[in-house]
């Protein structure tokens, strides 16, 4: 199966890749540069600034993005000038300065979930997952981590029915992909597990998403792969990349059957075995996906 470049973004970590079938396009962030970017099916594209690094995003039914940046949630609003306006909703406290947020994406009910990590991918497992829980009013709440002793947060993703949610670590220490019971009344993981241990495959485990049959794929990074495990963890299907470093993955197009994917592009290293690195392609995996939930905010 070859990869589709769609665009020969550069990013230096291209993250969160969400399909909005009402416009037809790919939105996803670069996280360092703080950018919101889209995608169209006609080939437009177009970018937003945000005053902040920008690490994952998600929809909200009012038609703005929720967005975890470095200080907290923020509800982040597309303006013609190529600005995001930005209003805080949610604030974190850092154990450590210089950390920011991660990896994160809706449960099927709309709760928010991210993980937090050092900038530096230090290896002091001082991350966090927290849940964001929309309030009445204009007031910032704080956010409280529901799971702490993370290094590297990622891979979060959920089954079909909801009721598994699925988290790794990309750290070079830990390369672990976990499953959890996920109780979709009180939005509680518990009962984790190993799902799968990454140090027997090629790759770390970055971004994910889960097709509509239930089965989990997940971004290999510096191997290039985008792996597909069932849910017993069993690996089933390898897709390979132009790049070293995909970061995570997301299905879409019209009949959600494509599967789109970010990358990173490293800096100071030769990348003539790698020109497209940044860049975000797409690939038909003969699989379709489920709609990206709606935020509550």
């Amino acid at each position: 199966m070859t990869a589709e470049l769609i665009i020969d973004a550069r990013n230096a970590t291209g993250e969160s890749p969400v399909w909005q079938p009402q416009e037809n396009a790919l939105y996803w962030v670069d996280i360092p540069a703080g950018r919101l970017h889209r995608w169209q099916l006609d080939g437009q594209t177009t970018s937003w600034q945000a005053d902040e690094m920008l690490a994952c995003i998600a929809r909200s039914p009012q038609g703005h993005w929720l967005g975890a940046q470095e200080s907290g949630m923020f509800r982040l609003t597309p303006q013609a000038d190529g600005r995001l306006h930005a209003v805080k909703c949610a604030s974190v406290e850092h154990p450590r300065a210089n950390m920011r947020f991660n990896d994160g994406r809706c449960d099927r009910q709309g709760r928010f979930w991210a993980g937090t990590m050092q900038t530096n991918m230090g290896a002091d497992p001082l991350g966090a997952l927290y849940r964001y829980d929309p309030q009445a009013g204009d007031a910032v709440q704080p956010l409280h981590p529901q799971l702490q002793g993370l290094t590297v947060p990622n891979g979060l993703a959920f089954s079909p029915d909801g009721k598994t949610l699925y988290l790794s670590d990309s750290h070079p220490s830990v390369q672990l992909i976990w499953a959890f019971d996920y109780d979709i009344d009180t939005g509680t993981p518990h009962n984790r597990r190993v799902f799968v241990d990454m140090n027997q495959h090629p790759g770390r485990p970055d971004g994910a998403t889960v097709d509509a049959e239930g089965c989990y794929w997940i971004c290999a990074i510096d191997a290039g792969l985008v792996l597909r495990f069932t849910p017993e963890g069993k690996l089933d299907r390898t897709l390979e990349l132009p790049v070293k470093k995909p970061t995570m993955c997301a299905f879409g197009g019209p009949g959600l059957d494509t599967l789109f994917v970010t990358s990173i592009r490293p800096q100071g290293i030769d990348l003539s075995d790698q020109p497209l690195a940044g860049g975000v392609f797409a690939l038909n995996p003969g699989v379709k996906g489920l709609p990206e939930p709606l935020a509550q905010v």
